[in-house]
């Protein structure tokens, strides 16, 4: 099944003149930051492929990507690891959405949330949809431009710190990565409340100590 605008057009028949969909990516890796991404899609302009972003190859998204950057509004937030650490992966994730949300040029009458949960901190009328990147093509929309996002952020940080795979795992919790945390030790951009990486950090202090 295609996402379409079923949820869309209810709130227009409401009277929402803007609605939003929001998504992110980076929820599950052991490293990274998690962003998030809020689109309004123009009915007129909609670019073809939109769909949920795991079921796409890298190029796909990234021709989308172009067309959504071109055709809608777009805001991009973005939380950081040492967030995370603090706040819990779920409310970071929350914290990026608000902030994706207040990146738009203009202000949505309507969010489409991607999930279960509307972010307790988010200052707009809003509807959680579970499995939305897949019904809906605002937030199918969210989520190519979330994970191009982040899938560039990670690359740049392989760079930075090569070994750990984060170019092809995006910092999720391969075989590949967590036999590099254990060989190469944490970086400062893992996660430091995550149990693998926690526990590398325990085994460190025991060894130190």
């Amino acid at each position: 099944m295609w996402p379409n605008f079923d949820f869309e057009q209810e709130q227009w028949s409401r009277g929402a003149i803007r609605v939003g969909g929001v998504d992110e990516a980076g929820r599950g890796p052991l490293a990274g930051p998690v962003i998030a991404a809020a689109v309004i899609l123009a009915p007129e302009a909609v670019p073809e492929g939109i769909r949920d972003s795991k079921t796409l190859p890298a190029d796909r998204r990234t021709s989308i990507l172009a067309q959504i950057t071109a055709q809608a509004d777009v805001g991009i937030g973005e939380a950081s690891v040492e967030e995370i650490d603090r706040l819990n992966i779920l409310r970071a994730s929350h914290l990026a959405m608000c902030r994706a949300v207040e990146a738009l040029r203009q202000r949505p009458c309507h969010a489409l949330i991607d999930g279960n949960l509307i972010p307790r901190d988010l200052a707009l009328p809003a509807t959680a949809i579970v499995k939305g990147d897949a019904l809906s093509l605002s937030i199918a929309a969210a989520s190519i431009v979330a994970k191009t996002r982040r899938d560039a952020i990670m690359w740049d940080l392989a760079q930075q710190y090569p070994g750990y795979g984060w170019e092809t795992n995006q910092g999720y919790p391969t075989k590949c990565h967590k036999s590099a945390l254990e060989n190469l030790g944490v970086t400062p951009h893992h996660r430091r409340s995550f149990k693998p990486v926690y526990q590398i950090l325990c085994q460190e202090n025991f060894v130190t100590s």
